[in-house]
């Protein structure tokens, strides 16, 4: 991974709803539907439309239009080249 790929996905990381958003993915082990984000947070509409955007640019996400809504999965592969990433910056 790249130091632009790994700065953008940690500084999508530094929010503490989005890390709220990807714990969601943890607890459901599947897709996302942005109104479940809307439940989960205690945010407007346009925040958690910045926050999924921010977690999409950074690769972490990957949206998929249902009709007329979006769900979301996690892209298990970038999080896992992150975690590796940083596990070779620990000597």
């Amino acid at each position: 991974m790249d130091n632009r790929k790994f700065e953008k996905i940690s500084k999508a990381l530094s929010d503490a709803s989005r890390l709220s958003i990807l714990q969601q993915f943890k607890k459901k082990q599947d897709c996302v539907y942005c109104t479940e984000v809307h439940d989960l947070l205690d945010l407007a509409q346009p925040s958690i439309s910045h926050h999924l955007k921010q977690l999409v640019d950074a690769g972490l996400l990957i949206p998929e239009k249902e009709g007329r809504n979006l769900k979301y999965t996690l892209n298990e592969t970038v999080l896992d080249d992150y975690i590796t990433s940083l596990q070779r910056l620990k000597l």
